[in-house]
């Protein structure tokens, strides 16, 4: 859809969607509607979605937050690798300080004052607040 929107041709946009999938590891449900898919499943076409105009920033809020734990680290290695593969720009939230502590870089919002972290600081739990 967002092809479209942009004005690309139906079948060019057809065959890009299907490549984001495919990277996504969904090339063989691209024919299924989103009730047939499962949590990790559906993030993951959210994902697609959002790269597939190749945008230079990812925005992904809470991006694992309705996954179990299995799914969650699936989708935050799936994020990992795409942001090296395509030299993103990555900005996650998340309350998950695992996940936060495998990022490059951690701020933390500590009584509305923004703040910078380690990933070590934030491994071993000596944060403040809340990651973001």
């Amino acid at each position: 859809m967002p092809l479209l929107l942009r004005g690309e041709g139906f079948s060019p946009s057809m065959t890009t969607a299907r490549k984001w999938l495919a990277e996504v590891g969904l090339q063989d449900r691209t024919e299924h509607r989103a009730g047939e898919l499962s949590g990790g499943e559906q993030q993951r076409v959210a994902i697609a979605r959002a790269l597939v105009t190749r945008p230079a920033v990812l925005l992904a809020d809470e991006p694992t937050g309705d996954l179990d734990e299995q799914n969650a680290w699936a989708v935050f290695e799936l994020l990992q690798r795409l942001h090296r593969a395509y030299q993103l720009t990555s900005l996650i939230a998340t309350h998950n300080l695992a996940l936060a502590a495998r990022c490059d870089r951690v701020l933390t919002l500590e009584h509305g004052v923004l703040c910078t972290r380690t990933a070590s600081a934030v491994a071993i739990g000596t944060l403040g607040g809340e990651a973001s």
